[in-house]
Parts: C-alpha cells; sequence; structure tokens
C-alpha cells in the first residue's frame, strides 16, 4: 500500500523537487503568517491588509500567460531558480529592514507585487516540469504527491511562523523564508531534465495564440477550464469566509477557526493520499465530477450546520472531496496536452483556477452582509452540485475522459 501510494517517490528527479518544495512552501506560510500580522500591526488598516493580498495575487493573473509562453522557450528548471532567487532576496531584503528598523508599509507592498510576479513566471513552469519527471502512468501519482507537500506546509507553516512570531520576532520568519529558498535552488541545480525547447522564429503573441487555439481544438480541455474556475469561485470562499461563520453562527472565538482550519487541512491531505493510493484510473472524468457534486454537497450541509463536531467533520469531508477533484482535473490537463505546449496550457488552466479565488471571494463578500454567510454559501454549494451533474450527464465530454 505505502509502495502504491508514493510510488511517484521512486524517481529521484521528482524526489529532490517534491523535498525542496515542501521546504520552500513551508518556509512561504511562515512568512504569509508573519506578513499578515506585520501589515495590521504597522497601520491598524484591514484595507492595507487586503491591498497586500491584492497585490500579491494579481501579477499572477496579469503575466500568468506570458509565463507560460517563456516556460515553453526556455529550460524550465533556470526559468524556475530565476523565480525563487527573486523571492528569496525580496524575503531577506524585509528582514534586513525590519532588524535595522527602517522597515514602512510600501517596502511590504512593493515586494508582494514582486514576489507575485516571480510566482506569475516560475508557477508555469513548475507545472509544466513535474510530468517531465515521471512516466505517464504515475502522474496523477506524482500531482497528488505533489498537493500533499502544498497541504503539509499549509499546516506545519503557520504552527512554526506563530511560535517564531511569538518567541523570536518577525525579522526570523522572513529569513527562515529565504533560507528555505535554497533548498529547492540546490534541488533544482541536480535536476536531469531531457526537456529542450523547440526553436522558434513566432513572437510572444504568436505563441500565446497558438496555446489558446491549442485549447479550443482539444474539447474537453475548455470544459476542464471552466470546471477549475467554477470549483475555485464557489469552493474557497466556505475557506475564506471561517471567521464569519465562527463568529456569527457558532459564537466562538480564534481556537474555533483554527479547529476549522486544521480539519480542512487534513482532509485536504486525506485526499491527496487516496487520490495517490487510486494511482492511474480510469475514468478519471467522472471521479473529478462526482467529487464535484460530493463538495457542493458537503458545503451546503457544513453552512447549515450548527454543531461544532459535525461542521469540523464536514470539513475534513470537503478538504478531502475537493483535493480529489483538483488532483483528477489537474491530471486530464497534464496527460491532454503535449510536452511543448505544456507551459502556454498550464499558465492559461492556473490563470482560472487561481482567479476564481478572488473573483468568487468578492463577490461572496458583498453578498454576505446582504444574505447572511450561511445562506450564501448554501447557494455556491447548490451552484457546485448543478455544474458537477450538468457535466456528469448532460455534456458528458469530461465523464467520458
Amino acid at each position: 500500500m505505502l509502495r502504491r501510494v508514493f510510488k511517484a517517490f521512486q524517481y529521484r528527479d521528482f524526489r529532490l523537487l517534491w523535498v525542496g518544495a515542501c521546504l520552500s512552501s513551508i518556509g512561504t506560510w511562515m512568512q504569509e503568517i508573519a506578513q499578515n500580522w506585520l501589515v495590521f500591526e504597522l497601520t491598524k488598516s484591514p484595507f492595507l491588509l487586503g491591498l497586500d493580498d491584492f497585490l500579491g495575487n494579481i501579477p499572477i493573473l496579469l503575466f500568468s500567460l506570458f509565463g507560460g509562453v517563456i516556460a515553453d522557450r526556455v529550460d524550465r528548471r533556470y526559468l524556475l531558480i530565476g523565480s525563487q532567487l527573486v523571492q528569496m532576496t525580496s524575503a531577506f531584503t524585509l528582514s534586513a529592514l525590519i532588524v535595522t528598523d527602517h522597515l514602512q508599509i510600501w517596502h511590504i507592498l512593493v515586494s508582494s507585487f514582486v514576489v507575485g510576479t516571480a510566482q506569475a513566471f516560475g508557477g508555469p513552469a513548475y507545472s509544466a516540469l513535474v510530468p517531465s519527471l515521471v512516466d505517464k502512468e504515475d502522474l496523477p501519482n506524482a500531482i497528488a504527491l505533489n498537493s500533499i507537500q502544498f497541504n503539509l506546509a499549509r499546516v506545519i507553516g503557520p504552527v512554526l511562523g506563530g511560535l517564531a512570531l511569538k518567541y523570536v520576532g518577525s525579522a526570523w520568519c522572513f529569513g527562515l523564508n529565504g533560507l528555505s529558498f535554497v533548498a529547492v535552488i540546490i534541488s533544482l541545480s541536480q535536476l536531469n531534465i531531457n526537456f529542450k525547447p523547440p526553436r522558434t522564429g513566432e513572437s510572444v503573441m504568436e505563441s500565446m495564440a497558438q496555446g489558446f487555439r491549442f485549447i479550443r481544438t482539444q474539447g474537453a480541455m475548455g470544459t476542464l477550464i471552466i470546471i477549475a474556475f467554477c470549483m475555485t469561485a464557489f469552493a474557497i470562499p466556505m475557506i475564506t469566509f471561517l471567521p464569519v461563520m465562527v463568529k456569527n453562527v457558532f459564537q466562538r472565538e480564534a481556537m474555533t477557526y483554527t479547529f476549522f482550519m486544521v480539519a480542512s487541512g487534513l482532509g485536504s491531505i486525506t485526499g491527496a493520499l487516496t487520490v495517490a493510493a487510486l494511482g492511474n484510473i480510469t475514468n478519471k472524468g467522472r471521479v473529478a465530477l462526482t467529487m464535484l457534486v460530493a463538495l457542493g454537497a458537503g458545503i451546503v450541509a457544513f453552512s447549515q450546520s450548527t454543531y461544532l463536531p459535525l461542521s469540523c467533520v464536514l470539513l475534513f469531508c470537503c478538504g478531502a472531496v475537493l483535493m480529489c477533484a483538483f488532483a483528477m482535473i489537474s491530471s486530464l490537463v497534464q496527460l491532454i496536452t503535449p510536452n511543448d505546449m505544456r507551459g502556454r496550457v498550464m499558465s492559461v488552466y492556473n490563470v482560472a483556477f487561481r482567479g476564481g479565488m478572488p473573483i468568487g471571494s468578492v463577490v461572496t463578500g458583498y453578498l454576505v452582509p446582504i444574505f447572511t454567510a450561511p445562506n450564501v454559501l448554501t447557494v455556491n454549494g447548490i451552484l457546485l452540485c448543478i455544474l458537477g451533474s450538468y457535466f456528469l450527464f448532460v455534456k458528458r465530454r469530461v465523464a467520458a475522459l
């Protein structure tokens, strides 16, 4: 069983990348905790806290398509190393500014935009690199294990960041994050990459248009991208507005919010382990859409629950089925896409996947004060059920994959 669950670890290059990425993700979550606290401590402004998050995410929507074109034109390893160096420099700079007592809010805001820009170019390269490290039959397992490292970091990083923030100060959180990038840079430098980008005389815009044409000609690909956008737009607000549920529905404090986050994170890890254990199963499309319907039902049940233990169980289940659906959909996108187009296609997929988060949260945030959080989240869950059922029983192109 363990050999099947961790099958992709038999590939040396994948092991190296996984360990480096996990350590880097832990450092990133440590800085996330410290940076949010620091912004609010410096300004006492919820607006600037939101602006910092916006500046960190908007470059991914603006520049990921260009990053995808570049990822198909250069050695993806070097593009990733450049992205890590930019993020490492930013973390060390903020740490030095804190230590010397020169930090101002604009330093943090500029840093967030710079880091987001680096991620916009590194993200497509990373997504395109993973499939080249394992055999095609083991790609679903590799994607699931990659999800595990992210969710492990999501659990471990905030804990370590909170302890570091409390006992040694925020400068250490930024500094340790800077050091964490060394691990992934070393891992990348040790990889044996066999991808040789083809020579092309096309302009960046022509290459980008070629990527869109490929997506249009692959009938199921466009549907998968739409599903990815809707999945995050309707599902992620449940996590974003957990503090509202804790305060307004359960009348509890921060510890309950922590329990909810841990339950969701453990569910995500369980879901990723399940997908890893299943391996390269058939009917991935049908499984993904079934999980999408189950996710919608879970969100509806959670939004209407007022019993704390049941709500924790429902969050655990939602985290598990969300990760199953995400891993299956990502696997289908990767398997359909040829290697020379992977950077461009994954950049479009990442824009859709990441774009759904802020849009869904903004719309939900507008509606919650009018209709209450439980009612809005219930509608989100119902829409997910309808979406999954439509592609499962009516437009069956994805269900047939």
